[in-house]
């Protein structure tokens, strides 16, 4: 993937999120502020309108988790926001991104959602579709080179781990408040992030290889 691959999955992601902004903010209204969707469409609309052009890949990113930090309001604009930054700083000045090297950049966002978010798995948010999604991602960049297969592995993984936060009680956030009322719910970062990562696979999936 080249620096506007990864561009068209800016734009992937803004499609489905702004798609789908109606039922996030449902699913957020259930066990947060109830702004979910609303505020991730406005930043990455705004993550869209400060694409470089003709940027290497980890610059793109960088514009973009930018973009969404100064725009989004809530906790979902710092950490989409960083997770970005820091996989485009995982890609470094690279021109082309292989499947190992998008690994590296998503165990990098991983990384700095956690360190950020102060959140484990297990406690009900993004983070529990993030580690299934990079644990499924390596498992298949061990079988596979391509970065296409790893890339729908991770999507596939998101999704198990989104739906397996329905069943569990929030520790962290405004959703832990509610205690054991947030259990029977689908976490709304975890679901958006779901929709981030199949954006990467369409994305992927159109490159080829």
């Amino acid at each position: 993937m080249n620096g506007a691959a990864l561009a068209d999955f800016v734009r992937r992601a803004a499609e489905v999120v702004t798609a789908d902004a109606d039922r996030l903010t449902r699913l957020d209204a259930a066990i947060g502020d109830g702004d979910h969707g609303l505020n991730l469409s406005r930043g990455f609309a705004a993550a869209v309108e400060a694409l470089p052009v003709g940027a290497p890949p980890g610059k793109v990113l960088i514009a973009a988790g930018r973009a969404i930090v100064s725009k989004t309001g809530g906790a979902s604009g710092p950490l989409y926001g960083t997770a970005l930054r820091q996989a485009g700083k995982a890609l470094g000045d690279a021109e082309e991104v292989d499947a190992a090297l998008l690994g590296a950049a998503l165990r990098s966002a991983l990384d700095a959602v956690q360190e950020l978010g102060q959140a484990a798995e297990g406690d009900k948010t993004m983070v529990d579709a993030l580690i299934p999604a990079v644990a499924a991602y390596q498992a298949a960049l061990g079988r596979s080179e391509s970065l296409a297969e790893c890339a729908r592995a991770a999507a596939e993984g998101a999704t198990e781990g989104a739906e397996a936060t329905v069943p569990m009680k929030a520790r962290k956030g405004r959703a832990s408040y509610l205690g054991e009322r947030s259990v029977g719910h689908l976490d709304p970062g975890a679901a958006s992030t779901v929709l981030v990562l199949h954006a990467l696979a369409d994305v992927a999936a159109g490159e080829g290889g």
